[in-house]
């Protein structure tokens, strides 16, 4: 027997009547001669003059880098994404922010695309950030927004940009928000920020929108059973999508149903009166009203000065926000605490010490090391 017929064991002399061929030599998985050298090389380091200059004149790929940056946990990144921030601020602001959140299976996606596209059609620009949810095991995310957007995600006026939650909340933190701080610099006109779905995550995504759209579908079972009342509380707007063919009539109940609701709610600060209207992303009916909504609200709390009010609690509530972030991050990063972390955790769960105590001891640790 052949060296390669012997790999197969039934070839020999006790397998009567069994024989198997020898197959043949497998090509390498990648075709070595296809390579492209130069795709090997690394990327060149940009300097933040880089970055700026690029982002500044709409240049994609640095931008995608910048967020990028943004998104790495890697203390160098960050130090280099914060001085991006930093020079991109004087030129962002300019933007609607709009938040988009609603059940599963609501078709927020093709929502997305349907009004986005609507939005290119008039000379718009739009940066869509598209929360995909991490798996708290893997810590993997799918990032298929740009696949179900993909009509939209080839339109050179818009921008896809696909981000895991990376098990944060809701994906919707501090790095969200200043990714929407580059996206404007970049000249965005229209950011949209879609959250992984009704939750508790909606409130940090109403923290950074200037309007929130709550979308909702009819025939689910009761409505309103499936919506939390803090979510309505918050929505701007909402929109009963799929409502073609046999589903319209059940659509136009909802839609009455939800604006019964929202009379039972106190008034908005805004003095904005939240709008129900219904439509079908599929077939694009009712999303040129959808976009006449926002900009109506937009136009209303730009003259009640509402507007610019809101914006500037958001700036407190993140400044506050990346205050806890920074020193929850200086805490865990201490080499003392990560010292002594896996002890303290091991005498809690051997029940020699409390909860409250062993927090209370790591703290007096920390607190010691950084006065001195």
């Amino acid at each position: 027997m052949t060296d390669k017929t012997e790999k197969h064991i039934e070839n020999h002399d006790e397998y009567k009547g069994l024989k198997v061929n020898a197959g043949i030599d497998q090509p390498p998985m990648v075709n070595p001669n296809g390579v492209n050298k130069n795709h090997l090389k690394k990327r060149k380091n940009l300097s933040v003059d880089e970055y700026v200059d690029g982002i500044l004149s709409g240049n994609r790929m640095i931008l995608s880098r910048a967020v990028t940056l943004v998104e790495s946990v890697k203390p160098a990144h960050r130090e280099l994404a914060q001085e991006i921030i930093v020079r991109c601020l004087p030129y962002a602001g300019k933007s609607i922010r709009i938040g988009i959140t609603g059940v599963p299976g609501a078709g927020k996606s093709t929502f997305i695309e349907a009004l986005g596209k609507y939005i290119t059609s008039q000379n718009g620009t739009l940066a869509v950030l598209a929360i995909d949810p991490s798996s708290e095991r893997s810590k993997g995310s799918i990032l298929g927004d740009k696949t179900r957007m993909e009509e939209l995600s080839g339109d050179e006026n818009a921008y896809i940009r696909p981000s895991p939650s990376a098990g944060s909340l809701g994906g919707v933190a501090r790095k969200t928000r200043e990714t929407v701080v580059l996206c404007e610099a970049a000249g965005f006109d229209t950011i949209f920020i879609e959250t992984v779905g009704v939750g508790q995550s909606e409130t940090a995504v109403q923290s950074m929108v200037d309007f929130f759209l709550l979308i909702q579908i009819a025939g689910a079972g009761d409505e309103l059973q499936g919506i939390k009342r803090g979510i309505m509380e918050m929505s701007d707007g909402i929109v009963i999508n799929k409502a073609d063919g046999s589903n319209i009539e059940k659509a136009e109940l909802a839609r009455s149903q939800f604006r019964n609701a929202l009379h039972l709610f106190p008034p908005s600060p805004s003095g904005w009166t939240p709008k129900v209207l219904t439509c079908s992303a599929l077939h694009n009916n009712g999303i040129k009203e959808t976009w006449k909504m926002i900009t109506e609200y937009v136009s209303f709390v730009q003259k009640n000065n509402y507007f610019d009010s809101r914006r500037n609690q958001q700036s407190k509530y993140w400044m506050y926000e990346t205050i806890n972030e920074t020193l929850k991050n200086s805490f865990y990063n201490h080499e003392e605490i990560k010292a002594q972390l896996a002890n303290f955790e091991s005498d809690v769960l051997n029940n020699k010490m409390s909860s409250f105590i062993a927090a209370k001891k790591l703290l007096d640790i920390y607190y010691k090391k950084i006065k001195q």
